[in-house]
Formats: structure tokens, sequence, C-alpha cells
């Protein structure tokens, strides 16, 4: 039991974060703590959060700084709690900068949230938890699932849900600050991310992604957890629970993206043909000073390769430009192979410098202005292949998996574009969770439009 009747949480970053925040509510709904949906509510609010930008670090403090004056004005929320990788880089100094903070949860000790949150019932003003060590053994929370608190920890009707199968990074690519907040990487135990799979299946998900920082890596380093078992393994089993319909994975490292993986794609009905593959420069210089451990042609070989098995396979990616050292033919270089492979979509950021990762001591540093000019012209071709793929599908007919029906329906197809749909002839919409023939209509920028028959 715990004297935390409340809690109100906010998430920022990444789909592992989503899920973390998910167990950390589960985990309290077994101390009969429920969700609320504004912190002057709350009696504990925790502040999940991401570091892997300037910019989101900027953020948590300013939402900090929000509920250090709810605080004052309301008299909540009684304690207030860092969890996740700004909790991690910054520990006691998130007390010192912000002194409002009780609780600081590194990232591979939220499964002890309860414990923590008992040390300040009883009397304790701050407490941090910080250990991050490779021997860390991911402990089962499976069994949260069964919580009575489930449905107000999930986000929405759990038609699509998230799966960690490992956390934690080996890689050090140079520009990332992962491998300190995260640790090393540890893969859970198959067996318990077969179990979970299973139970939720049973409870109506019909769509599962698999979640790592490489999921590429799963079962190569703690092979007690995984056994002899690797990734594209695991995707089979996982493909094999019976009820499932739907299975992504994110994210793929393309320097571990092998044969056996890519035939996934065409051996698997269930596994989406899409796959998130991000390339961060087109450029060899700049990837080896990245530590990315793939070269341009390495990454375009590859993409021929899942194309041949999979024709129909789309393909999104991360950029990174302006990183330090990046001149204009490094970043035409990046613009060429954007043109060549022509993704679906892609997420795309500025460099920003990050606490311990290597490139924040690398000379040559991109001013800001030329950074910015550069991340327009990346978005800017980038929109323009999106729209032109999505412009390619009015009139042909595609599955939907349901995920939302009010007036609209709105789902995705299993190369993940956003459908929104009405009904012909008057119909009730098919309830969340259906696969269902939308007819497509009208292309948008970022969506597409259409008509269930």
């Amino acid at each position: 039991m715990t004297a935390a009747k409340t809690v109100f949480i906010r998430t920022f970053g990444c789909q592992m974060n989503e899920r973390d925040s998910e167990i950390m509510a589960q985990l309290l709904g077994r101390c009969d703590c429920r969700l609320v949906s504004v912190p002057e509510a709350a009696d504990l609010v925790l502040v999940n959060t991401c570091s892997i930008r300037d910019k989101a670090e900027q953020k948590v403090y300013s939402l900090l700084g929000h509920l250090r004056d709810v605080q004052a004005k309301y008299g909540r929320p009684r304690w207030l709690g860092v969890a996740g990788c700004v909790a991690q880089q910054e520990g006691e100094r998130l007390i010192e900068r912000m002194p409002v903070v009780n609780l600081v949860i590194g990232t591979q000790q939220f499964f002890r949230l309860p414990e923590l949150l008992a040390r300040l019932e009883h009397g304790e003003k701050h407490v941090v938890a910080l250990d991050l060590s490779k021997d860390f053994v991911i402990p089962p929370f499976q069994h949260l699932l069964n919580s009575p608190s489930r449905a107000d920890a999930a986000s929405g009707a759990p038609v699509q849900r998230f799966v960690n199968i490992m956390q934690g990074c080996n890689n050090f690519c140079s520009y990332c600050v992962v491998p300190y907040t995260r640790g090393r990487e540890i893969s859970r135990p198959f067996a318990d991310i077969l179990e979970e799979v299973r139970l939720l299946v049973d409870q109506g998900t019909r769509e599962i992604t698999l979640l790592g920082q490489n999921v590429n890596s799963y079962g190569k380093t703690n092979q007690v957890a995984a056994g002899p078992r690797r990734f594209p393994d695991l995707l089979r089993a996982v493909a094999q629970v019976p009820g499932l319909k739907r299975l992504r994975f994110t994210t793929s490292h393309p320097k571990d993206l092998d044969l056996d993986l890519m035939r996934c794609f065409a051996e698997l009905p269930v596994l989406c043909p899409h796959v998130h593959l991000p390339v961060q420069s087109g450029s060899n210089a700049v990837l080896a000073r990245m530590n990315r451990g793939y070269t341009a042609e390495a990454y375009l070989g590859k993409v021929l390769e899942l194309r041949r098995l999979k024709p129909d396979i789309t393909l999104a990616t991360d950029f990174i430009v302006g990183f330090p050292g990046e001149t204009e033919a490094d970043f035409a270089a990046t613009l060429r192979l954007l043109e060549t492979v022509r993704f679906a979509s892609s997420f795309s950021f500025k460099y920003s410098d990050r606490p311990q990762a290597r490139a924040s001591q690398f000379p040559d540093k991109i001013p800001e202005d030329a950074k910015a000019e550069r991340l327009a012209q990346l978005q800017e071709k980038q929109n323009e292949i999106t729209f032109e793929y999505n412009r390619a599908l009015p009139g042909r007919t595609v599955e939907v998996l349901v995920e939302s029906a009010g007036e609209n329906g709105q789902g995705r197809t299993p190369g993940n574009r956003i459908v929104h749909f009405t009904a012909a002839s008057g119909q009730a919409l098919p309830a969340p969770g259906a696969l269902v023939q939308v007819r497509i209509d009208r292309a948008g920028p970022h969506s597409l439009t259409g008509t269930w028959f």
C-alpha cells in the first residue's frame, strides 16, 4: 500500500519512454494508485524524460518550473519525481537546480518505484536511485498486465501496443547519449516477451511493436536471458501467437540488419512491410565520425535487398544535419541518398551537443543558421517525396487496421500510412481493432482519405 493515491505522469521522448511510463503506472496501480489528468489533482507527479536532444531536456526543466508553481498555488502535488534519461544523466544535480524535486529515478531503477516512494512516505525528503549496471537483469513485468489499473495506464483502446524486448545500447555513436543514460545492451528473457505478447493479444491487442534501442542486437549480449536465439527467432515466435494480426519493430541499426532478418519480411505474413532504418547521413566521412559502422554504399545495398525480398516495403529513416565538420558536399551526399532511396517518411533533426557523447568535443561546429537552412532543405525534399507516395494511392484499395472510430474512422496501412475514412451508405463504422478494406479517394501531404464499403 502507498499513501500516494493519485499520480499524474508526463512523458517525453520515444516509444521506449511511453512503455516505461505505462509500466510505472501499472506498478503504482497494484498499490491502489490511480492516474489523474492534471498535476494539481495528484499526490505524485512523475516526469519521464528524454535527453537525446538538448531541446527535449530544456522542455523538461520548463515543465519542472511550471510544476513548482502549481505546487506553490495548490499545495499539490505532494511529491515530484523525475525518471528516465535526464534523471540518469543529471542525478542529484536535478535536485540542486530544482529543490522541489523529491525523487530521481534512473533508467534501470523505475521497477523499484513503489519501494522508492515508500521511503518518501517515511520521511525522506529526497530519494535518488541511479545504479546502472551491465549485469542488470530486466525483471519480469508481464504480470502487471493483469493489474486492475491497466485500463487507466493504457493510452486509449489497446489495439496497438509496445513490447520492450531489450534496453540499452553498445554502439556508442559519437553523437548519442543513450549508452550513458540507458546503459549497455540487455536482452529481456525470450519467454517473458512471448508471455506478454500472448496476454496482450488475449486482451484485444491486434498489433504489437517490439521495442529496443537496437532490436537487431537482441540476444547477442546476455545470452543467459535470450538463450541461443536471436532477433529473427523472436520475430518468428511472436508471429505465431494466435490472434495477432500485425507485427512491427523499431529501431533497427543498419550495420546489424542481416539477411536472416530481412528474409522475415518475405516469410511472415503478419510482419508489416515497413521498417525504420536510421541512416543519419549520406556522407561516408560523416558516418565514420558518427561511428555508425557502415558506409552509404553498404546502406544502399541493404535497401536494395529489402526491396528485392519485399517489393512493397516502405522505408522510414532518421537524419542528423549539421554534424561537426559536415561540409556542403557532405550535406549534398545526404540529399542524394534521400533522392535515391526515396523514403516514405523520415525524422530529421539539427545536431546538438549532448553530455558525455564524444562529438560534443569535436571541432568544426556548424553555425545554427547553416544547420537550420540544411534542415529546411532536407525536410522540404522529404515532404515532396512523401506527398508523391501518397498521390499514387487514390483509386486503390488498402487494408487498414482501425485505431479509432467516431464520426470518422482512422487507422493505418501495413506500410504505416495514416488513413481517415468514412463508411459508405450510412453504415456504422467498424470497431477499433478491425481489419478493413478502404478505397483511397484523396491524398494529402501526410495522410490519406478514403471510404469503407
